[in-house]
């Protein structure tokens, strides 16, 4: 009886096609997996954060934030941002193990990421790393007054998620815009810089990190806008609102006063355009809408005719 089977070379050449695909396709596979699994956290995330928020009374005045100027004093006394997680958060949020700024590692928090755009940073630890004009802001001649707040150190928590948190406070922000222009730095009361899987990696902006903004003491409005990879070229208002609905997936718009806010404090992280001016959604009347000032001006309303940039994001 004659057997009919494969030769050795013949199984070889197979494994080798077999293995040349996955080497190919498990990567990208893999990718999407990973993808669709941190935007699942990240909704999750903001959906407990924005309950939390809620529930506290007020977001302002929490620990103590002075500067010693006395001969020879070399540091500010700085509680704020760890009692408003000892003290606020934890009360309204499930937390396992809070940290403070010097041992932000010990939660989970990497030293060193990349940012949406590819650079890498060295995680910031404290309101001025993240972006100087949260603690000083230069702006005569307009009809707000210049905006000066002392630094404030970050802390940090872990969730039963198992999320890392960092939060990075001010203690005195302040209300709502106002209908001529607005100073966003001082409308902020917290910056939640998460990372969604602790040190595994990639630790990259727009994948396993991310962010979540409150705005306003109370009435309190929180957002995490994840910005579109690329920044459309200046359009009209109305062609503005067109790049982005055109998007790939259709999910992309302009975005609000609030989300605008988080993105012109996060700008660093998140863009490589780091001046200039994008527009919001909003409409201020039938000629008019809100823009943002990247360069560390203001929101404003702008003739809908001017061209500015195109930021477009989802949540």
């Amino acid at each position: 009886m004659k057997r009919i089977a494969f030769t050795m070379a013949e199984i070889l050449l197979s494994l080798t096609i077999i293995g040349v695909v996955a080497a190919i396709t498990l990567p990208s596979l893999t990718g999407n997996i990973n993808e669709r699994t941190w935007n699942t956290q990240r909704k999750a995330l903001y959906a407990r954060f924005s309950q939390a928020i809620a529930l506290m009374p007020a977001l302002n005045g929490y620990g103590t934030l002075t500067e010693d100027s006395s001969a020879g004093a070399s540091d500010a006394v700085d509680t704020a941002a760890e009692t408003f997680v000892t003290e606020g958060l934890s009360k309204v949020l499930k937390i396992n193990n809070i940290c403070d700024s010097e041992h932000l590692a010990d939660c989970g928090i990497p030293t060193n990421i990349t940012t949406m755009h590819g650079v890498a940073s060295t995680f910031p630890t404290d309101n001025q790393s993240i972006n100087a004009m949260l603690v000083n802001g230069n702006w005569s001649g307009y009809s707000g007054t210049p905006y000066s707040a002392i630094n404030a150190k970050a802390a940090a928590f872990e969730t039963v998620n198992g999320e890392s948190v960092a939060i990075f406070y001010n203690q005195n922000c302040q209300a709502g815009m106002n209908e001529e222009t607005y100073f966003v730095q001082s409308k902020i009361c917290m910056i939640g810089f998460y990372d969604l899987n602790g040190n595994k990696g990639p630790n990259t902006v727009g994948k396993d990190l991310g962010f979540i903004v409150a705005l306003y003491p109370s009435d309190s409005v929180v957002v995490a806008p994840v910005p579109h990879t690329r920044l459309g070229d200046a359009l009209p208002f109305e062609d503005a609102k067109t790049y982005c609905k055109n998007l790939s997936d259709g999910e992309y718009r302009l975005p609000n006063l609030d989300e605008a806010a988080a993105l012109f404090v996060l700008k660093k992280y998140l863009a490589d355009y780091t001046s200039g001016n994008f527009w919001t959604g909003i409409s201020y009347d039938s000629t008019h809408a809100w823009g943002q000032g990247l360069g560390g001006d203001r929101g404003h309303q702008s003739l809908k005719t001017v061209a500015k940039r195109v930021w477009c994001v989802k949540r």
